[in-house]
């Protein structure tokens, strides 16, 4: 579809429909040890990208994006892991461009603030997504360690993707489910992704 943004991932953005609709905040959940930030490295190769950390400074993070086999875009990454992450974040993503990617990794430490505050902005971060056509993608772990404000990161994201990593026999099995796509059509199969080198979804989409 024209009016969609793609995640640089071509054969989900092909389940997608074309991709993401501009405007989007996307959920992404995943287990701290999934290798879930290689789509988020994937999607700055689709546009320009604001690279949020929250937990790793700006050095560790390029020096992944400059590590990986996948193809990437070249982000402006951000350290917003002191005090104040809201505050931070807020003031970075308004100087977001038209049709950008806000990559916020991972999004746990804006969780862990008060409810009201991090509601607001999450209100004002769908607003200047909308305003100027872009897509934010939240990076959730789900660990042992969820914070409490996840239900509301959830319920008022636009997309959600879970991706949920267990071994089978001597495997890894990554699969990705689409739980929920305002402005769009969910799939109705988890997708098998191949997370080594890059993303790749895999012919098989069985569930068992």
């Amino acid at each position: 579809m024209d009016d969609r943004l793609g995640t640089g991932i071509e054969q989900l953005d092909q389940l997608l429909d074309g991709g993401i609709p501009p405007g989007s905040v996307v959920a992404l959940t995943a287990d701290p040890a999934s290798g879930s930030e290689l789509i988020l490295y994937e999607l700055t190769a689709a546009r320009g990208s604001l690279y949020l950390t929250a937990d790793r400074d700006e050095v560790a993070v390029k020096d992944a994006l400059a590590s990986t086999v996948a193809p990437v875009g070249d982000p402006t990454v951000r350290d917003v892991s002191g005090p104040e992450p809201l505050e931070t974040a807020n003031r970075l993503f308004r100087a977001l461009p038209q049709g950008a990617n806000l990559i916020v990794d991972p999004v746990d430490p804006l969780e862990r603030r008060d409810v009201d505050r991090y509601r607001t902005f999450l209100n004002d971060l769908r607003a200047h997504m909308a305003n100027t056509g872009s897509i934010a993608v939240l990076h959730c772990l789900d660990g042992v360690d969820v914070p409490e404000n996840r239900d509301t990161t959830e319920h008022m994201a636009d997309v959600v993707f879970d991706l949920r990593t267990t071994v089978r026999g001597a495997h890894l099995d990554n699969r990705l489910a689409v739980p929920k796509f305002r402005g769009g059509r969910v799939p109705t199969d988890a997708i098998k992704l191949d997370l080594s080198g890059r993303v790749t979804v895999e012919a098989t989409r069985d569930i068992a």
